[in-house]
């Protein structure tokens, strides 16, 4: 994601800035994710660089393969604050546990690919080899 020049932002510099919608934006927002952004004079949403920085934070976690709903609960506990700092602390380490559990399975699908790569060029080495005239 860029970064926040100004101390404020609309939706729309929030969404050319993030890459969502100001659809998802606002659904974020409905579902807890996104704390109720701030409003302009004209009823404007406006962001300020906290939000842009958790936003950050969320599509890192979504981008990880956390499920909406685990980041809506996170959120919800974030937003009780610092009493809810173990429950936030476990559910990172927990997210923490599967991603790495991926990360391995996803290295050992690489390796299968590779070992598939290198045997197909193998083969294609060997096919485009000039062949040995057979003599009677």
């Amino acid at each position: 994601m860029g970064s926040v020049t100004s101390n404020v932002i609309s939706i729309g510099e929030l969404s050319r800035l993030c890459g969502l919608s100001t659809h998802t934006l606002r659904f974020y927002e409905k579902q807890g994710i996104l704390r109720p952004a701030g409003r302009a004079n004209s009823g404007h949403r406006q962001y300020n660089r906290e939000d842009v920085l958790w936003l950050e934070f969320v599509l890192r976690l979504k981008l990880t393969g956390m499920p909406l709903a685990e980041i809506r609960q996170y959120a919800d506990l974030r937003a009780q604050g610092d009493v809810t700092l173990q429950p936030r602390l476990t559910m990172l380490k927990l997210h923490r546990e599967h991603l790495v559990t991926r990360i391995d399975e996803l290295s050992k699908c690489v390796g299968a690919l590779d070992e598939k790569i290198a045997t197909y060029r193998k083969m294609i080495v060997k096919a485009r080899a000039p062949r040995a005239k057979v003599t009677k």
